[in-house]
């Protein structure tokens, strides 16, 4: 939010990622940061529709193995895979009844399921940018990896 101190700019990096870098800028660490519980697994909310629920299976474990889910996570997945069953029901929606509908006065209009679409998919790239699902969030949640030992290019080719 501008113009509110310490909200303003960009979101802080958690100490495991500042520690995991090798601490680049050299800055006192946070210490006291709260930590939570991480989750080992998981069952799915029984609110959630068929195609959630099955989203919900096949993340939480892989989350859960790479020690990303914590007890705080728990409704940023929630949220996540109701947006893609939402996403899916719209794109059925609209694979039935096409993208342009007759709507009561007899014109054409914007089949109300692409808004839907629209919106279920800016919440599945919010959400799942939190849970490091997608390349850039994953680098910034793991940080620098450690190169691994191997040969030099010279070496390969022979040089």
């Amino acid at each position: 939010m501008a113009g509110v101190a310490g909200r303003s700019g960009r979101r802080p990096k958690p100490v495991e990622r500042k520690v995991a870098a090798g601490n680049p800028g050299k800055r006192a660490l946070n210490r006291a940061a709260p930590k939570f519980n991480e989750i080992v697994n998981i069952d799915p909310p029984e609110w959630l529709d068929e195609i959630s629920r099955e989203l919900w299976l096949h993340l939480a474990p892989l989350l859960c193995a790479q020690q990303v889910l914590q007890a705080t996570d728990i409704q940023n997945l929630e949220l996540y895979c109701a947006a893609y069953g939402r996403f899916r029901e719209a794109q059925t929606h609209i694979a039935e009844n096409g993208i342009v509908m007759t709507n009561d006065q007899g014109t054409a209009t914007k089949n109300p399921a692409a808004t839907i679409i629209n919106e279920a998919t800016r919440q599945m790239a919010t959400f799942g940018s939190l849970l490091g699902l997608d390349p850039s969030s994953r680098q910034r949640l793991l940080g620098p990896q450690t190169p691994v030992a191997g040969a030099e290019l010279s070496e390969i080719l022979g040089m």
